[in-house]
């Protein structure tokens, strides 16, 4: 597991994840405000991450900080696809 791989994933899934709140809020306009908040709290994981990964010293062993902060990753983006799943149901409920 090298830092620059590390760097890759929190880019393309935080990626993946704003084109998601994009199509949602093209194809649904009544979800629209919520995937503008949704797509602002990515871009803070998305910077939150990647200074969390531009830190220079580490105590303990490097291995556990990155795979701790790559399941951080899966943790809080898999919190945002929920939250968008909900938007979405909330939406068509109306």
């Amino acid at each position: 597991m090298n830092l620059r791989d590390i760097k890759k994933d929190i880019a393309y899934i935080l990626e993946a994840f704003i084109e998601d709140c994009t199509t949602v809020a093209t194809v649904n306009s009544k979800v629209d405000e919520k995937a503008a908040e949704l797509f602002e709290e990515a871009v803070g994981l998305y910077n939150e991450l990647m200074d969390k990964v531009s830190v220079k010293t580490i105590e303990g062993s490097k291995k556990a900080y990155y795979t701790a902060l790559r399941k951080e990753l899966l943790e809080k983006t898999d919190a945002l696809y929920s939250k968008l799943s909900d938007a979405v149901k909330d939406s068509l409920a109306k």
